[in-house]
């Protein structure tokens, strides 16, 4: 007699799914355990990762940092292949600008002695929220004292405590060094602008539309790897094809999208778990290992759904109702000098701060949808093009833009922060060295990239977070495979498993969780059928 080997089917082809995949294939002896395949309803692997090329420079549309070196797997692939130089430029080679230009609406360079208290303040109020050491003598520690005293339990928003250290700051200033005023900013106007500009930068982070949607008991729980940040010269998509370099022919199938999942029916084939893909095929599984996105849960979890039948359990759907899914995309733009020169000023990693929504100051050529991002900078020293980034409606938004009405609105932004000429451009506080500041004439947008995570079926976003009312543990609870090993005798165990960031309750939102978590899926399957440690 002929046993029959169990069948597992990998759904998404990104890092959850081929970490999977490279798990199970290349554990001892089990390449004739099972029969693998990985079904990616795209047409490339790498999920939320995707690098490519824009004016002949190599860019990621998705993931593109690693954050943190010690110790995260990503970086070790990226070392054991060599992706870490290159002969060819990519984007962030220079790491993260330690010399920002702050430019405030109406075309105002910034003193960074004035910018920098502000910097400070938001730095040590996130430190406090992350749980990280504060130095007893921080120049913020009244202020720190002060929102722990009154941060009751009806304020658990990371927004929300921001907001609270700011106001103590701008009352303990309020007597300080009279009313500077700037044009048309009053020096508090000012300030709460520049805090605005270091929330929006946040919102980049945790992909949340609004901090005051951020959990704030979660951030503690939140696990950083130590070392430096880096992105990957030769692209973050040379570790997903390292994964998937090993897997056999045949093994990933692109444009295989699922329409839905059947679960505990025994009457197909004698496997428990029947896929039905858009194309009309089915394809029948003893295990399942869904990597899809929080976001295409949250789809294919809502009532009018059939993506999986029967329906999960109430506890799993409403853990991925309560966590949050939010939109983060890129704009990558190329400069061209107007008039056929080359330009002689390298574009500076330009900070914006723009007049609150509230102001009747702010100027109408500057769109709504540019004013929460909060920088625009080269993508490496002296390169033409310049990347900004968006979070939450406005991300969506520029999604359904024109080209030409990104490249308008950018010029319109860019020419009211940088006034025709260095001597043309008004100094906060007299200072003389605002920074490197470009001539705006020599200056034009000319081609544009913008990624469409938002909108994009297969993601509908781009990474997870944990929004109030939800919590660290409802990650857990979207990790719990169904139905449980202690299950039911008549019922097959693990017919589905979870993958994917969101599935990790201290690594979420990042690369190296997607990671983790494939591995956590395959070591449970090899542990059930014995296979760990052989």
């Amino acid at each position: 007699m002929v046993t029959k080997k169990p069948r597992i089917v990998i759904i998404g082809a990104g890092m959850a799914g081929l970490t999977a995949a490279n798990k199970l294939y290349t554990s001892r002896n089990t390449k004739h355990l099972f029969e693998l395949s990985v079904v990616e309803g795209g047409t490339r692997i790498g999920g939320r990762i995707n690098t490519s090329s824009f004016c002949g420079d190599r860019i990621e549309q998705g993931a593109t940092w690693i954050h943190g070196i010690e110790g995260s797997p990503v970086y070790k692939i990226a070392e054991e292949t060599n992706s870490l130089s290159s002969d060819q430029p990519w984007e962030c080679m220079d790491g993260i600008s330690e010399s920002p230009v702050t430019v405030a609406e109406g075309g105002f360079a910034l003193n960074p002695s004035f910018v920098e208290p502000i910097s400070i303040l938001f730095k040590n109020l996130m430190d406090f929220i992350q749980g990280k050491e504060i130095d007893e003598n921080c120049v913020n520690t009244e202020i720190l004292k002060h929102c722990i005293k009154n941060f009751g339990p009806g304020n658990l928003s990371v927004g929300s405590f921001l907001r609270q250290g700011l106001q103590a700051y701008c009352a303990l200033e309020k007597d300080e060094n009279g009313v500077v005023e700037v044009g048309n900013w009053s020096k508090k106007s000012l300030q709460q602008a520049i805090f605005a500009m270091y929330e929006s930068i946040q919102r980049t982070f945790t992909s949340a539309d609004d901090l005051c949607s951020l959990d704030y008991n979660a951030e503690r729980e939140y696990v950083m790897f130590p070392g430096e940040e880096i992105t990957i010269a030769s692209g973050y998509s040379s570790v997903i094809e390292s994964l998937a370099s090993v897997l056999p022919v045949g093994m990933i199938q692109l444009g295989r999208k699922v329409e839905k999942i059947e679960w505990q029916d025994n009457g197909y084939e004698n496997r428990p778990v029947k896929l039905h893909f858009c194309d009309g095929s089915v394809m029948s599984a003893d295990h399942v290992i869904v990597t899809v996105s929080l976001g295409v849960l949250k789809r294919g979890t809502k009532q009018d759904s059939s993506f999986f039948s029967p329906p999960l359990p109430n506890s799993k759907t409403q853990a991925i109702s309560r966590l949050g899914y939010g939109v983060v995309n890129k704009v990558f733009l190329q400069m061209s000098p107007s008039d056929d020169r080359e330009i002689t000023d390298p574009f500076p990693f330009l900070q914006m701060v723009f007049h609150q929504p509230d102001s009747e100051l702010r100027h109408p050529k500057i769109p709504q949808w540019i004013r929460k991002t909060s920088f625009l900078c080269p993508i490496y020293s002296n390169s033409r093009v310049v990347l900004s980034w968006f979070t939450g409606k406005e991300a969506l938004e520029i999604e359904s833009l024109t080209d030409e009405e990104i490249i308008n609105g950018f010029s319109s932004t860019v020419s009211n922060l940088l006034p025709p000429s260095k001597s043309q451009h008004q100094m906060m506080n007299g200072t003389e060295n605002p920074g490197k500041i470009p001539e705006l004439k020599k200056l034009k947008f000319e081609k544009v990239l913008r990624t469409q995570w938002g909108t994009n079926p297969l993601f509908l976003g781009s990474y997870s977070y944990v929004a109030v009312g939800s919590n660290i543990d409802d990650m857990d609870t979207l990790a719990e495979p169904l139905p449980q090993i202690n299950g039911s005798d008549s019922t097959p165990p693990l017919q589905i498993l979870f993958a994917g960031e969101a599935t990790h309750r201290t690594h979420y939102s990042t690369t190296h969780g997607a990671y983790f978590s494939g591995l956590r899926e395959a070591n449970r399957l090899l542990k059930h059928y014995n296979y760990i440690g052989v």
